[in-house]
């Protein structure tokens, strides 16, 4: 079997080949009660490079020579009595590596009616995220005015078209005219900003010359800032990632506009989707019958090899990618 593993920490720095190592071992042996899977997708998240760093301490550490982390579909290949059937697809924490034995702990069978890479994307951390941060948190209704920076990524798009369904105008940031392109004509978004275009605080004042109402925040540093300088009163900041982090050699820069969270009487809450796992089963059924009805569409950006994981995580950081990362094995 192949399998990549951790080789150095890309602290204040993007991410190099030299940061991962593709090694052989010996195949795994499924023991009674056990399946053999093999790997047919791996999908990618900003957070895995703070998992390759430690940044943040809501994951166990990674060390040195470690396995690289990441959520892949599987098919069960052989099965000892195991939970599933051979042919089975199933979704969970494989790791990169192209060969799993597993007693079924922690995975779950695929949607049977739906493309299984769905379970990395909309159906994934990223729909689940977007779930939980706008309908928790965000908490959209009819007439508000919803902003979400990244918002042609995985998560930010799911989050608008979820504050669309609820009756929100919805206005995307998003780098590159195709990409803004996309948000306006397939993901239903009323409108779209080009940060790489120039000014994102004279757009937003002609964009929402009433003020948001609901910020979901990907990206942090100028942007958000230039977000909390149009809040409405009551506002809510939905704080789902940072992805300016990464650009700014992993220094985190606070907000100059924070005042305004007193001024306009607003809140501002950061989450992690991993706390809710109990109630991604629920998540998932109302994300799966979204795509099925046709109310939410999902982009992909599909790269094609194992041995191409790490440019595919390095995509997600120079904004390379269109929607969901994926690798097909």
């Amino acid at each position: 079997m192949r399998q990549w593993q951790l080789a150095d920490r890309p602290i204040g720095r993007a991410i190099a080949d030299s940061d991962f190592a593709l090694v052989d071992a010996p195949d795994p042996v499924p023991g009674e009660g056990e399946m053999l899977l093999a790997l047919r997708w791996l999908g990618f998240e900003p957070a895995q490079k703070g998992w390759m760093e430690n940044f943040g301490g809501y994951v166990a550490p990674m060390d040195i020579g470690e396995v690289m982390r990441g959520m892949g579909v599987a098919e069960v290949i052989e099965s000892r009595g195991g939970r599933w059937p051979v042919g089975t697809m199933v979704t969970g924490m494989t790791g990169w590596r192209d060969r799993i034995v597993t007693d079924g702990a922690g995975y779950d069978p695929c949607e049977p009616d739906l493309p299984p890479e769905a379970m990395l994307g909309p159906l994934g951390i990223p729909g689940l995220t977007a779930w939980h941060g706008m309908t928790a948190i965000g908490r959209p209704a009819p007439g508000d005015t919803v902003v979400v920076s990244g918002a042609a990524g995985a998560t930010g798009s799911i989050a608008g078209q979820l504050a669309k369904i609820a009756g929100a105008r919805v206005i995307g940031i998003a780098g590159g005219p195709a990409k803004c392109a996309w948000l306006i004509d397939q993901a239903g978004f009323d409108a779209a900003i080009d940060y790489k275009a120039g000014d994102v605080a004279a757009a937003l004042k002609r964009e929402v010359p009433k003020g948001i109402d609901i910020i979901y925040d990907n990206v942090g540093g100028p942007i958000l800032d230039a977000m909390l300088s149009r809040i409405a009163i009551g506002a809510r900041v939905v704080l789902c990632g940072g992805i300016s982090r990464y650009e700014q050699g992993g220094q985190i820069a606070g907000p100059g506009n924070y005042f305004n969270l007193i001024l306009r009487r607003a809140r501002m809450e950061g989450f992690i989707i991993l706390d809710q796992q109990p109630r991604w089963p629920e998540m998932r059924a109302r994300l799966a019958a979204l795509l099925r009805s046709g109310r939410l569409v999902a982009q992909q950006d599909v790269v094609e090899g194992f041995e191409n994981a790490p440019t595919a995580l390095a995509r997600l950081f120079t904004g390379a990618n269109r929607g969901k990362q994926l690798l097909r094995v």
